[in-house]
């Protein structure tokens, strides 16, 4: 699992600690959980330093020493001020960009359930839009925290020097140990859905037009009922105002060709057919509802993309064509098709990463099977958006486990300066920022001293 599924999980772990921990004490009707700082209008609680703690102390990396709790508590208050500025500073994360990372976060862990919603509900007691709908303010408050950070941060860079001085700073019995990694890329494709099944949901989304443009049926009804966009049927399929240049070209195109209450034709897009209302234009935005309907492919189109893969691997094994062009080339997977198919560890950039790091339990087991240097026959999976996928994998290399060195670790080393040169700029940032708001701690973390300067 890469770093975003483990704060997805986390995520999903906090919302459920903090309703277990502010429940009423059956015995004392005392509530357990406390504000324990506040930093203007942003409030820091006990359970949230108890969780980012359990989760910090459970991702440290052997041999290194975990963070203390009053550490945990500086970086949640240091993350508040950043909030808080962020008003002040009028530093933006739009509602848009905001549900987009609630849905991608949301789907990393549903993939753990296997896509079953039935089996978060279930887990937590709660659907999944209630989940998303909690999910949103945590996931809000991390984007405004990164792009502060990234502000007061920009341009920062680090030297060969600077990551030579940070490694031997750190005494030799001190270095860390790291599990051992592999190297894994993969191409995937998302079959092609047959003409037929297309001409399917076009007529039918036709038939939805002329039904609402005859009084027959209500556009919100109908997508409630009837849309697979997760985020807007739930609202009649109401999307909300959306900046020129925001949607994809084909929905924006279509949205701003018609009239006011006009409904276009079916349109298709990279995530399916939509149909399309417009209810508003004002200023440089525009509000829509859509009608989303995704096509899926059958058994056919499935085999279809799974003899293309394997053809494509035989290409690779004879040498006809390398696998990090044709991964750039031919993967629908861009988050790994960039880098040439291959994972990367988002705190790093580096293709390494630990069998941690690949906790997709099919990930897991597919690479104990393998061996080192072979690509796999293709294999379908299941994304919870886009349904059934196909891919190949392909174990480039394995590293034991090993103390840090500058030889197999630079990259590491390099992010970690990074990190502590980012840190020490925040820490100055901080002393000035202080000033301009108000924050208020609770004497059961005096001990801290979180306000002080170091």
């Amino acid at each position: 699992m890469n770093k975003l599924n483990l704060l997805a999980a986390a995520f999903l772990s906090l919302l459920v600690f903090q309703q277990s921990i502010a429940q009423e004490n059956p015995v004392s009707g005392q509530v357990l959980d406390k504000i324990v700082a506040k930093v203007d209008n942003n409030i820091l609680l006990e359970s949230d330093v108890q969780q980012t703690f359990l989760e910090a102390i459970a991702q440290t990396q052997q041999g290194m020493t975990p963070p203390t709790r009053c550490e945990i508590f500086e970086t949640l208050i240091i993350n508040k001020l950043m909030v808080a500025k962020a008003e002040i500073d009028s530093v933006i994360v739009t509602d848009p960009e905001v549900m987009l990372q609630t849905e991608n976060r949301f789907n990393m862990v549903l993939q753990q359930f296997g896509g079953n919603e039935d089996m978060i509900l279930q887990m937590y007691g709660k659907t999944a839009d209630q989940l998303k709908a909690e999910m949103e303010d945590l996931i809000r408050e991390q984007m405004v925290v990164e792009r502060m950070r990234g502000k007061i941060t920009e341009g920062l860079t680090v030297s060969p020097a600077e990551v030579k001085s940070f490694f031997e700073s750190i005494p030799t019995d001190s270095l860390p140990f790291f599990s051992a990694e592999v190297t894994v890329g993969q191409i995937v494709r998302k079959p092609e859905v047959n003409a037929q099944t297309k001409e399917q949901i076009y007529n039918q989304l036709k038939q939805f037009k002329a039904d609402i443009e005859a009084g027959k049926a209500d556009f919100a009804e109908l997508a409630t009922q009837y849309s697979e966009d997760p985020g807007s049927a739930a609202n009649g399929g109401d999307l909300g105002f959306s900046a020129r240049g925001q949607m994809v070209p084909e929905y924006e195109g279509a949205a701003l060709g018609l009239r006011q209450g006009e409904i276009s034709d079916p349109v298709e897009s990279q995530f399916g057919f939509h149909m399309i209302q417009l209810l508003e234009i004002k200023n440089n935005t525009y509000n829509t509802r859509h009608i989303l309907i995704i096509p899926k492919a059958n058994e056919d189109d499935i085999l279809k993309t799974e003899r293309y893969l394997d053809s494509l691997k035989n290409e690779i094994q004879a040498g006809t064509i390398e696998f990090a062009k044709a991964a750039k080339e031919y993967s629908d997977d861009r988050n790994t098709s960039d880098n040439g198919g291959f994972f990367t560890d988002p705190g790093t950039s580096s293709n390494r990463l630990t069998l941690r790091t690949l906790e997709d339990p099919v990930l897991y087991f597919t690479l104990d099977s393998m061996e080192v240097g072979t690509i796999s026959k293709p294999m379908r999976f299941e994304d919870p958006r886009e349904g059934t996928k196909v891919r190949i994998l392909f174990y480039k290399a394995k590293y034991p486990a090993h103390r840090a060195n500058m030889s197999d670790d630079y990259e590491k080393m390099k992010a970690a300066t990074l990190r502590r040169k980012e840190d020490d700029i925040l820490s100055t940032w901080f002393v000035t920022a202080k000033e301009d708001v108000f924050i208020d701690i609770d004497p059961s973390y005096d001990r801290c001293n979180a306000l002080q300067e170091k």
